[in-house]
């Protein structure tokens, strides 16, 4: 099947998806809308619904409520055929560790169907693409975590699928191969590949995606770019670190009063990042807590980051939670 074009058709809707475990609604009605030849980011910390979502998009797990489409085809009525339209990378690499690289791709080639003359070249074509030839006939116990995760990613890509689904793809990595994974990811879309990405990572949703969807506790809870996200919270972020802690109540009573709203307390004691409609505003909230006896040990004026936004959104961090559901 040839990979779809941008703007024909949505690559994925989604309407009101409900996955339960148990009395624990792992995802709770939660709407997505990705197009084609874009890089979608579903942002949130671990338990949050990520993998579960992801799963049933990919048919890995009936859909208890709700429904979706993968390119105008329905999830639930036509599995076979949304098999056909992605590819899914997990969070855990699915290669066989007593094969070479080039017996892997050849063996997922031939489980698809595929001529084993035909599965060759692709075998070839793809180590040549991920940067695997010189590994392509070692066993994986003599492979990194990047290159087990770049080989899962080939594997993913054998039969071209237009919609890829990538869970998580560079926990675990050191920051020089997540750079790596990160241009490997931004070739698929350069290719004509639409991407779905899971992450945890706020800077990864921040570099790689065009939209992002913030999940947290199985509902959606924000939408759309990086720079729309970081808007919603403020033009521009006054991060104070106070010199006495217990002066923190102070404090935010000082900014609710001269500002209207409450302050994001991070969870480094002290420190609080205050939205700001506009920068010359921080002047006020200085002059304001001076007033009001409460020292201040740094103060700096920026963007708001991803992180703030999060801590805006859910009042945690994406790290704060343990997983519950999401491996199931």
């Amino acid at each position: 099947m040839n990979i779809t074009e941008p703007g024909t058709e949505p690559a994925v809707r989604a309407e009101g998806l409900v996955k339960a475990f148990g009395e624990h609604r792992a995802v709770d009605g939660i709407d997505l809308d990705v197009r084609a030849g874009e890089i979608f980011g579903v942002l949130g910390p671990n338990g949050a619904g990520k993998t579960t979502t992801l799963r049933m998009l990919a048919t890995l797990l009936p859909i208890d409520a709700g429904r979706a489409e993968i390119f105008g085809v329905d999830v639930a009525a036509d599995p076979h055929v949304i098999r056909q339209l992605v590819g899914v990378t997990g969070q855990y690499a699915s290669v066989d560790e007593n094969l070479t690289a080039r017996e892997n791709l050849w063996l997922f080639s031939r489980l698809q169907g595929i001529p084993s003359a035909r599965a060759k070249r692709i075998a070839d074509r793809l180590l040549g693409q991920f940067g695997l030839e010189e590994a392509a006939d070692k066993t994986l116990a003599h492979f990194s975590g990047g290159m087990r995760r770049r080989l899962d990613l080939a594997a993913s890509l054998i039969t071209r699928p237009p919609l890829i689904f990538l869970d998580e793809p560079t926990t675990g990595l050191d920051p020089r191969t997540r750079g790596q994974m990160w241009d490997t990811i931004r070739g698929l879309v350069a290719d004509g590949c639409t991407v779905l990405l899971t992450t945890q990572y706020l800077d990864e949703a921040d570099q790689l995606a065009d939209r992002i969807a913030v999940i947290d506790r199985g509902r959606k809870v924000a939408e759309g770019t990086p720079d729309e996200l970081k808007t919603a919270v403020g033009d521009s972020t006054l991060q104070l670190l106070l010199a006495e802690p217990g002066e923190v109540p102070a404090a935010v009573e000082v900014v609710r009063r001269v500002l209207g709203s409450d302050p994001v307390l991070s969870p480094e004691q002290g420190r609080l990042n205050v939205a700001l409609d506009q920068a010359d505003r921080a002047a006020d909230v200085l002059i304001a807590l001076r007033t009001a006896g409460v020292s201040i040990s740094s103060v700096s004026v920026a963007k708001p980051s991803l992180d703030e936004v999060f801590l805006a959104l859910t009042g945690h961090e994406t790290d704060d939670r343990t997983d519950v559901e999401e491996n199931r």
